[in-house]
């Protein structure tokens, strides 16, 4: 490995850097631990490593959405789509104004009401929400880890056309759940990015979505992305915490998530009962 692939946070074998006695659990985290020291201070690598991640999350907030190449790869899997857009007008807006995201604009509005489509089962909403860099790589590959699992299901579920919504918040979710007539909706989202995932996705189900629900009427799936939780977990999950609201006819704080995470996993998949604190 050349000195430019090298890891930035790597500090046990830098000169005049005094390693910290636990840095072997770095291995197990992205979270800042067991920096080390230069001196009384923080060593250069991972204060520059710290100042890269702070602009990659400033920059997955300000990403433009690419709106169309996310419709074009769910229209790619067979399903409809509709262009919707928030109150916000535009970023600016949007992150000051949190309320404006949480709505439709009237055009948006216009566009279900003009809608004559059945009802159906489930609508998934796909929002930028506060990553765009997020959606752009993890909505289509859970849309597409969703749909077999679906239409396996002992009764199949009928979906609507994907809502594709600008300047997002999760709970426009909700009023777009009820102008596409859907039995329950999922919200696709970026979520704020931390200092090691600006692109994290977060989903969002509402059972019997309609404007002026609050957070407890939803159940969160969080950290979607490659070093997080996996699509295929996610996928697993989320059709877990479907079947149970369906059963209930409820979301939110009432709809217990049990769903067993390692009884997904492959073979092969690792150990849940090791616990790398003690060793064994």
């Amino acid at each position: 490995m050349n000195d430019h692939a090298k890891p930035l946070i790597a500090t046990d074998e830098v000169p005049h850097v005094t390693p910290a006695g636990w840095g072997t659990l770095r291995r197990f985290t992205d979270a800042r631990i067991a920096l080390g020291r230069a001196g009384h201070s923080q060593p250069t690598a991972p204060h520059l490593a710290f100042q890269l991640a702070h602009a990659q999350a400033r920059d997955a907030v300000h990403l433009p959405f690419d709106a169309h190449g996310v419709a074009a790869g769910v229209q790619a899997l067979g399903l409809d789509v509709v262009h919707l857009h928030s109150a916000a007008a535009d970023r600016a807006t949007y992150l000051q104004r949190p309320d404006l995201g949480r709505r439709l604009d009237e055009v948006s509005r216009a566009r279900l009401q003009q809608r004559t489509a059945a009802p159906v089962d489930l609508a998934f909403v796909v929002g930028d929400g506060l990553s765009a860099l997020a959606i752009h790589q993890n909505a289509v590959p859970l849309i597409a880890a969703m749909l077999a699992r679906l239409q396996s299901e002992k009764t199949p579920w009928t979906l609507g056309p994907v809502a594709i919504v600008e300047q997002a918040r999760v709970a426009v979710g909700d009023e777009t759940g009820a102008g596409l007539h859907a039995r329950c909706v999922v919200v696709l989202i970026g979520e704020r990015p931390g200092l090691s995932s600006p692109d994290s996705m977060g989903l969002y189900l509402t059972w019997a979505p309609q404007p002026g629900l609050t957070d407890a009427s939803r159940n969160c799936i969080s950290n979607v992305r490659p070093a997080g939780l996996a699509i295929e977990a996610a996928a697993a999950k989320l059709v877990h915490l479907l079947g149970a609201a369906r059963t209930g006819q409820i979301s939110g704080v009432g709809l217990k998530d049990d769903h067993d995470e390692h009884a997904a996993l492959p073979s092969g998949g690792g150990d849940p009962s090791h616990n790398f604190l003690l060793g064994h």
